[in-house]
């Protein structure tokens, strides 16, 4: 019998010493997500703020690193919910390298707790399935999650959460916002129509090119203004193909350096035609292995692939050309003496349109949005390719306003 209370005794001391333990990480988690709270700045929404269904029971918001998904989940605690009834974690903290993510579930709504926002949630191993218990065990509580690796949240949406989470995919700064954001310019957001029909409006003294060339070398990632801007691009770059998609795709090292030469490769022959026979002997790889790789790349945010039909980045159809991700990538990833500024165009509107809508490849020209047809080309750029299509519109930079189907260059970056 003394034996029995002496176990009980210590069972019941470890179980104190246990709560007393988790109560001070809980409370150090708390203190991490109040002070970046403080640290938050509230003068500037991205295009996605309000967008999101933030009352949603499972919301995922995904995207490239550094378009500012964490700055936005941050914000909207702070303006809009009662901050003593959320917590906000990074998937990487030292707390779950001994603790889970249904553990902090549990042990966040036995405090009250009512909206949980896990960042970064792509770094925590098996992270779909606890989402899908937290989400079955905890019905009252809603949960934001959040990854910079957009292959690897539709990995985990397709293992079970696509009945339960809605997903927004998060994209860089457009025109519009660098200009409100980095020139104190605002503007409303046009659509489409709007901008062929030669209704966009800004104040008489706007002068857009001398904005439009700075967008284009540094101005798509918030982070464009801190000290060190290319080194920390560079950066998003080499993590993407040697930590995120070889774990997702579990690669090996080898392959991961097989990766960073195809996005050279890539990088220097932009606007690309891809013949996968080709770069399947110069990467020592199957020409399969050549169309996954790029897949991996385009779904991180690194490459846009132009296809002829329509279907978002896993369409079955034909790759035509394959382009940078962003202006910004070219101008860091490509020597400035072979910038080619056909391919920077290009770029641009082929980055600011699948915000909106999905640009396939045109038989006659650069690309067909729907049954319109862009030909994108500079100030001398004529209409002889596009003189006999209807709904046919030239595209021109270095222009600041057009007429009938001649279109300014830096207006399709008034869309998001």
């Amino acid at each position: 019998m003394q034996k029995y209370r002496k176990i009980c005794t210590v069972t019941v001391q470890n179980l104190y010493l246990c709560n007393q333990i988790n109560k001070k990480i809980m409370e150090q988690l708390i203190a991490n997500y109040r002070r970046l709270l403080q640290l938050t700045e509230s003068r500037f929404h991205r295009y996605m703020y309000d967008k999101v269904n933030w009352n949603g029971r499972l919301v995922g918001i995904v995207g490239a690193r550094g378009v500012g998904k964490t700055t936005m989940i941050l914000q909207h605690i702070k303006e809009k919910m009662d901050v003593n009834r959320c917590l906000y974690v990074n998937a990487e903290d030292f707390y779950f390298a001994s603790h889970k993510l249904v553990d902090l579930a549990d042990e966040f709504t036995k405090m009250g707790g009512e909206y949980l926002y896990i960042d970064e949630i792509h770094r925590y191993d098996g992270w779909s399935r606890e989402l899908k218990l937290m989400y079955d065990y905890h019905p009252e509580l809603k949960i934001v999650f959040s990854g910079s690796s957009i292959i690897d949240i539709n990995k985990g949406v397709k293992a079970d959460l696509s009945r339960r989470a809605v997903k927004y995919t998060m994209y860089g700064l457009s025109f519009r916002e660098y200009l409100e954001l980095f020139e104190g310019i605002k503007s409303k957001v046009y659509t489409l129509d709007e901008v062929l029909e030669h209704k966009v409006e800004m104040d008489t003294d706007f002068r857009p090119l001398m904005y439009f060339r700075r967008y284009l070398e540094k101005g798509y990632y918030p982070f464009a203004l801190e000290d060190d801007y290319g080194e920390k691009l560079l950066n998003i770059v080499t993590k993407t193909l040697e930590t995120d998609i070889p774990e997702y795709a579990n690669m090996n090292v080898s392959t991961g350096r097989k990766l960073k030469r195809l996005m050279a490769v890539i990088a220097e022959s932009v606007p690309f035609k891809p013949n996968m026979v080709t770069l399947a002997e110069v990467l020592g790889i199957s020409r399969n292995n050549v169309a996954d790789y790029l897949l991996y790349i385009e779904e991180a945010g690194l490459i846009i692939q132009l296809r002829d039909q329509t279907g978002g980045v896993r369409s079955i159809g034909k790759v035509d050309k394959v382009y940078l991700e962003n202006t910004n990538l070219i101008y860091s990833l490509t020597k400035k003496d072979r910038v080619e500024i056909g391919n920077v165009r290009e770029t641009f509107f082929m980055n600011q349109l699948r915000v909106v809508d999905d640009p396939i490849t045109s038989p006659v020209s650069d690309f067909l949005v729907g049954d319109r047809t862009f030909e994108v080309g500079g100030r001398n750029k004529k209409q002889k390719q596009i003189r006999d299509i209807k709904k046919a519109y030239v595209v021109k930079d270095d222009i600041e306003y057009g007429a009938l189907n001649v279109i300014p260059l830096w207006m399709f970056g008034l869309l998001y």
